[in-house]
């Protein structure tokens, strides 16, 4: 987890909502990312598509079996529609999302009995520093519309 807060780090700094995901098969990270919408003009530039896309690119298949996703927070329905796809066998994050989430809060995506996979799910680690994060940044984007 406190490698995708680095990247959700990284996020920040690139003034997009800091969200960081990584992927870990076999101990060793193989994909990376972080919030990229803004930059990319891309709305599927989430954190854990862009890990999953590095990640599937190391292992040289769309597979994933095996695989840990860490993310700062719950996968939207997108993300976890993708991680159902990928076959990930568990999904870790640190903070619920009470508007989008899709793997407990608002939706149950990754553990739907009507989908041909469901992964485990770990979330509240590292939620402090995470919930910290998000604080910050968007106590600063505030501050940036009240003083432009």
């Amino acid at each position: 987890m406190r490698e995708a807060l680095k990247e959700a780090e990284l996020a920040a700094r690139e003034g997009e909502i800091p969200v960081g995901a990584v992927v870990v098969w076999q101990g060793e990270v193989i994909g990376r990312g972080h919030n990229r919408k803004e930059a990319d003009a891309d709305p599927t530039a989430h954190a854990e598509i862009l890990a999953l896309r590095e990640a599937g690119t190391h292992r040289q298949s769309w597979r994933l079996a095996g695989a840990t996703l860490y993310c700062t927070l719950e996968p939207c329905c997108m993300c976890a529609g993708a991680l159902v796809n990928a076959r990930v066998d568990e999904v870790v994050f640190a903070l619920h999302d009470p508007k989008t989430g899709a793997a407990g809060s608002v939706y149950d995506l990754v553990r739907s009995p009507w989908l041909n996979h469901r992964l485990r799910v770990t979330f509240g680690v590292l939620a402090d520093e995470a919930q910290a994060l998000m604080d910050t940044f968007f106590q600063s984007l505030r501050r940036s519309y009240d003083n432009p």
